[in-house]
């Protein structure tokens, strides 16, 4: 049976404050891009060639000095995430054994971690050098082109900090949910339990597929397909996933 028998649910569910802050963070990245961008656009958005590298060079340039600042924020975020984790563990733990309890606590996650924060540096910095292959892309497709369609090249110019942000907000909402989950497993998988209940939000935004696994024993050996395009994923691990994993303990079972 699930570990949580109070019937309240949210009991796994991820912190949003720890996807708002991480959130607040990268959106501040994206606001620094659309700075960069504009300071070489003219105000209709238009770039030379030769001003299309010199954004080019910047964007690459700021992506190679936010590597130190996103390392500092990745970790800030995934001690949040795995401290938050650990209550919801100790909140939980009335039905456990004190033994089971001490496994938990002390379950091996810091190479997890460490490789959490490698992947999160890696898209933070990610954000600059999209947007930088973006607006190459679209200048390029400028100089192929004649009459009106510059106008409104010059305004999807002018986007790149919106779609950049749109972009930070997916990854904060991902990646916080996806440490929160990899976090449960691993915590979970080191206590013996070999698996989880799906559960969703419960709202009108949860999408048919992963409505359907509401509910549904889940092995951890064995994340499900849900999405047609994207490999098999656990609750939570999947992009805008706000679904979580309930865990199966062995002594529960």
């Amino acid at each position: 049976m699930p570990l949580d028998r109070t019937g309240k649910r949210g009991a796994w569910e991820v912190a949003r404050a720890s996807e708002s802050a991480y959130n607040t963070h990268l959106r501040g990245v994206a606001r620094a891009i659309d700075r960069i961008v504009r300071g070489y656009a003219d105000p209709e958005g238009n770039l030379t060639q030769e001003d299309e590298r010199r954004v080019r060079y910047a964007l690459d340039e700021y992506a190679r000095i936010l590597a130190p600042w996103a390392r500092s924020v990745a970790r800030y975020m995934l001690a949040d995430v795995s401290r938050r984790n650990l209550r919801q563990w100790e909140r939980n733990s009335r039905d456990m054994s004190r033994a089971l309890r001490a496994e938990i606590e002390h379950a091996p996650t810091g190479m997890l971690l460490s490789a959490l924060q490698d992947e999160q540096v890696e898209l933070i910095t990610s954000l600059p050098r999209g947007a930088a292959r973006r607006v190459h892309d679209l200048v390029q497709e400028e100089a192929l082109l004649q009459g009106t369609r510059h106008e409104d090249i010059a305004k999807q110019i002018l986007a790149t900090g919106k779609v950049t942000e749109a972009r930070a907000r997916l990854i904060a909402r991902t990646e916080v949910s996806r440490a929160q989950c990899n976090l449960t497993q691993a915590r979970a998988m080191f206590a013996g339990s070999e698996g989880y209940v799906w559960r969703t939000s419960r709202d009108g935004d949860v999408r048919d597929t992963h409505r359907a696994m509401e509910g549904r024993y889940v092995r951890w050996s064995a994340p499900p397909k849900t999405d047609k395009n994207l490999d098999p994923y656990h609750a939570g691990c999947g992009p805008n996933c706000r679904c979580w994993a309930e865990p199966v303990l062995p002594d529960l079972m």
